[in-house]
């Protein structure tokens, strides 16, 4: 992630250091993040655009609280790519070399945090969501709907935007030659902790109890019954779980060098001297903002719904996703269904909706 400079009377307090205390790291890397950052817009945007648009369709076809979970992680994803990579990077950093009014810094800064958490944190529903779903799939039932699922991502997004407030006042790493001061400790490892720790440590725990829950189900087939509807096998939950785990994993992995580049910086040697930290944070924060562009691909390898969500947008189909089937029964719940991404083709479940027919027609007088 972009960082933003804390330039409070910078000058004056750089005039009583040493000429080598004021000797800044250089940027080896040249225009490679520039150019890297570029693409990576050009590309992550509208592959994201195209995400959200076959997940709502997904979402207003199946009425399945995951598809709204996963419209939550994309619609973050767009907004830190817009915050982050364009706002901060290549405007304010590449084109203005941060020529612009101090108190637009700092509020870009807090909007790039906000979308930041926002991004991040939007994927800890989704694993409660498939959690639930797997260990406790009546509870599911009743507690997964569309309408709750909108309500908590509106609460995750609102906190998210309170929580970027506090970095308003977040040190530049790479242009401030001060060492950090205490509002700087409290700032950073308040910002790992709310972008790696905390988060990290919900999907290894929930996963593990995901993945366990998994292989025992597995030696229980076949399936048991439970209120006269079949649970889905566990090869179809695991593809699921397989997508949910690809997505952690994946954050997990590209978001662990920037944590430790930036607790090294705080304790061990600056950004702004060492050369060597200043290249490592660059390729820290490439990485980290690879993870706002992988999850299109995630999906399509995953999902068969998805892949045929895209296909249509991509031909400017609009016909139904799956083909015409018996609607259900007025009193049957529009919710009492696994949240899987495919729970939708259970045949059964669309056999108990439709209504018997007689075995042989009567044959007219």
């Amino acid at each position: 992630m972009i960082d933003w400079p804390n330039v409070t009377a910078s000058s004056q307090q750089e005039l009583g250091l040493k000429p080598e205390e004021l000797q800044k790291s250089k940027c080896v890397l040249g225009f490679i993040p520039v150019i890297y950052y570029s693409i990576l817009l050009c590309v992550g945007v509208p592959v994201n655009i195209l995400t959200a648009v076959a997940l709502s369709r997904l979402a207003s076809r199946t009425k399945k609280a995951l598809y709204y979970y996963l419209l939550a992680v994309t619609a973050s994803d767009i907004l830190s790519q817009l915050f982050i990579i364009f706002v901060g990077f290549l405007l304010e950093t590449a084109v203005f070399h941060r020529d612009v009014p101090i108190l637009l810094l700092h509020s870009v800064s807090a909007a790039e945090f906000a979308a930041n958490h926002a991004s991040i944190w939007s994927t800890v529903p989704l694993t409660v969501d498939r959690y639930v779903a797997l260990c406790h799939p009546l509870l599911h039932r009743q507690i997964s709907y569309p309408a709750r699922a909108r309500k908590i991502i509106g609460v995750v997004l609102g906190l998210s935007l309170v929580s970027g407030v506090p970095f308003f006042w977040w040190s530049d790493m790479w242009r401030n030659s001060n060492p950090p001061t205490a509002l700087d400790t409290v700032l950073i490892w308040t910002h790992v902790t709310i972008i790696y720790f905390l988060p990290c440590s919900i999907f290894l725990l929930l996963n593990s109890l995901i993945i366990h829950k998994l292989r025992v189900r597995q030696r229980q087939q076949p399936c048991q019954e439970e209120g006269g509807s079949k649970i889905a096998s566990p090869r179809l939950l695991g593809k699921t779980t397989a997508m949910l785990l690809a997505i952690t994993s994946v954050f997990s992995v590209l978001w662990a060098p920037r944590t430790v580049v930036v607790i090294y910086h705080l304790y061990v040697s600056s950004v702004h001297r060492d050369w060597r930290v200043h290249l490592a944070y660059d390729l820290s924060n490439m990485l980290a903002m690879l993870n706002t562009a992988v999850n299109f691909f995630l999906y399509c390898f995953v999902s068969k719904p998805f892949r045929g969500a895209v296909r249509d947008v991509l031909l400017l189909r609009g016909g139904p996703l799956y083909p015409q089937r018996a609607l259900p029964h007025p009193l049957a719940p529009t919710n009492a269904s696994i949240s899987s991404l495919y729970s939708g083709n259970n045949k059964r479940s669309q056999r108990d909706f439709t209504p018997l027919t007689p075995h042989r027609a009567r044959k007219p007088s």
